[in-house]
């Protein structure tokens, strides 16, 4: 029997996870729900020695990779891999893994409907009947087969982002550092040309030393008159100091962010802007792709522990 530490969990109970890792014959062990410090998952980790981390928002540092005896695998219940120690347990020979496409139509959706939220003005029209004001007169609306909106990111979320919305009627042009074996229809551009072409600017990328702030002022300097920038994939991508600074003085009109930097505890400066529309880093979550995400992460700590390479590995070992 082996022990699995589940650090945290975004959902109300952790039954999905405890049913796959005790059928399987070992050991579940979970942390509070809610993300605790870095140095209380360590002391969590450090009592248990566990054989398997599996973690959802909780940061899985390298001394907390350091204490367990024999630690087989990392597990991301998620898809992004800022909150693990990838080089560490890399290092001492622990696999990580993650879930990379539970979420795929979850997050295009979400991209999607900030989209047209914006270009048809639902948010502010909502806003401004609730506080008394009818005035169709002053829509100033956009037709979206006029607009383009440019990928920055042209993963699995990107090439379904982009099929959403070219159905609806948009153009699309895209930017990635890797070109993709196949783009379709879809055309691959330079940052600058996806900045200057593009009336909406939606941002799917992982936050990597690379990413991180590449969306600063300077970027944030050369997009459209009057665009929009989405973003629903991590929040330090985007410099919120430049963000707040290119709404306030252009070129931006507006921006729509499912992810903050600094979340839970945003800069209110910058959510409690009118301009500004926010949801809570929701746009991965439905019932279908939570009750996949935790299936498939505890399956694939039970593979592992049974001597297997996972199916999703994140780091060579």
């Amino acid at each position: 029997m082996a022990t699995v530490v589940q650090t945290d969990f975004a959902w109300p109970d952790v039954e999905i996870e405890r049913a796959v890792i005790e059928s399987a014959g070992h050991l579940l062990v979970t942390g509070p729900s809610e993300a605790a410090p870095r140095e209380k998952i360590e002391a969590l980790v450090a009592k248990h020695n566990p054989e398997a981390i599996m973690t959802c928002w909780a940061d899985v540092s390298s001394a907390a990779i350091a204490f367990p005896e024999q630690l087989a695998i990392v597990q991301r219940i998620g898809v992004g891999l800022d909150n693990i120690a990838v080089e560490a347990a890399t290092a001492r020979g622990t696999w990580v893994a993650n879930v990379p496409d539970y979420c795929v139509e979850e997050v295009s959706d979400h991209a999607v409907a900030m989209i047209m939220c914006w270009i048809r003005g639902i948010v502010n029209y909502d806003r401004e009947i609730k506080d008394g004001a009818w005035n169709p007169a002053a829509a100033r609306l956009r037709r979206a087969a006029n607009l383009t909106v440019g990928i920055l990111g042209f993963g699995r979320i990107g090439r379904a982002s982009s099929r959403k919305l070219t159905g609806i009627g948009l153009s699309v042009i895209a930017h990635d550092v890797v070109l993709p074996e196949d783009s379709g229809s879809v055309k691959m551009s330079e940052i600058d040309e996806l900045l200057s072409s593009s009336d909406i600017i939606l941002v799917h990328l992982p936050l990597t030393s690379e990413t991180e702030h590449l969306v600063d002022a300077g970027f944030l300097a050369r997009m459209r008159k009057g665009s929009l920038l989405v973003n629903v994939s991590r929040g330090s991508v985007v410099d919120s100091e430049a963000l707040i600074a290119a709404l306030e003085n252009g070129p931006l009109a507006a921006a729509a962010l499912d992810v903050v930097e600094g979340e839970p505890d945003p800069p209110m400066e910058l959510v409690t802007r009118p301009d500004v529309v926010v949801t809570p880093h929701v746009a991965f979550s439905s019932d279908a792709s939570l009750t996949e995400l935790r299936q498939r992460s505890a399956e694939e700590v039970v593979r592992v522990l049974a001597g297997k390479p996972p199916e999703n590995p994140c780091n060579a070992l």
